[in-house]
């Protein structure tokens, strides 16, 4: 298992001067870490603007400093390199780890000109059969999983959904691996608890909610609202078939601040998921 990534993923150096900004650093290093993580192979891209232009350049769009016909022939070269790649390591990867601007490895946006406008970089858009994700997006991979947690059934139901989206290569936090979970617990317990939740929810990149019965658990819908104040994206899994009105499922605040799915088979393409 392996992904193709833009080079200054693993070393900003190759990026132009300048340009990268301690969010950026954030990003890579977390994707990183998702590879380290789940064992993923990162196999690096050749960077075509610094064979072009060297290491030391200025910041520029397609138009001002790659539309050469040399620039072209590079171009060629290097797809070919990254083509006997694959081939020798057997098949296509997950997916190709670009950088969102790039002129040659961007992924949703590039500066083609001297405006951004969307679509593939240069180089990137000479592999259109394999998925190109941003780097922003794979780095988001930490899942907290709010959902009851107080029966037999409840905790063997959590403890599937984790499975379900650690194959899907997300590192999930299960509240209820945390702390004292009888009824006897002391207050001190409770306040550590508490500060707990809080620390992996303001960590977590996404939170993955489960909202069935009649109506959603009390402390799942306190860490939706908590995680959409954040400005995190909620998933919110609904399997329950009765519904609180004719346009709602369950509760309208609840609903309005997630993306519901009624199955847990479609969370890991709600998430994105490399293997969905």
């Amino acid at each position: 298992m392996y992904v193709l990534v833009a080079p200054c993923i693993e070393n900003p150096a190759y990026r132009a001067r300048g340009i990268t900004t301690a969010e950026d650093i954030q990003h890579f290093r977390q994707a990183i870490r998702r590879c380290q993580r789940f064992s993923i192979d990162m196999v690096p891209l050749p960077c075509p603007e610094t064979i072009y232009l060297g290491t030391d350049r200025l910041p520029g769009s397609f138009l001002e400093n790659l539309a050469t016909p040399e620039f072209a022939t590079i171009l060629d070269q290097l797809e070919e390199e990254v083509r006997r790649t694959i081939k020798e390591r057997g098949g296509p990867p997950l997916a190709i780890i670009g950088v969102d601007s790039s002129p040659t490895c961007g992924v949703n946006a590039t500066y083609y000109s001297s405006e951004k406008q969307p679509g593939r970089g240069a180089f990137l858009a000479r592999f259109p059969e394999i998925r190109a994700v941003d780097v922003k997006d794979f780095a988001r991979y930490r899942i907290y999983l709010a959902a009851p947690l107080f029966s037999e059934a409840e905790q063997a139901y959590n403890l599937i959904l984790r499975d379900l989206l650690e194959q899907h290569l997300f590192d999930v936090y299960l509240p209820q691996d945390v702390g004292d979970t009888s009824h006897t617990r002391c207050r001190e317990e409770h306040a550590a608890i508490f500060a707990q939740h809080i620390q992996a929810l303001q960590d977590a990149d996404i939170v993955v909610a489960v909202i069935d019965g009649a109506d959603a658990d009390s402390g799942t819908s306190w860490e939706m609202g908590y995680a959409y104040a954040l400005g995190k994206r909620v998933i919110a899994l609904r399997t329950d078939f009765r519904i609180a009105g004719h346009h709602e499922r369950v509760n309208l605040m609840l609903e309005e601040s997630a993306i519901v799915v009624t199955e847990k088979e479609d969370l890991p393409r709600a998430l994105g998921s490399l293997l969905a």
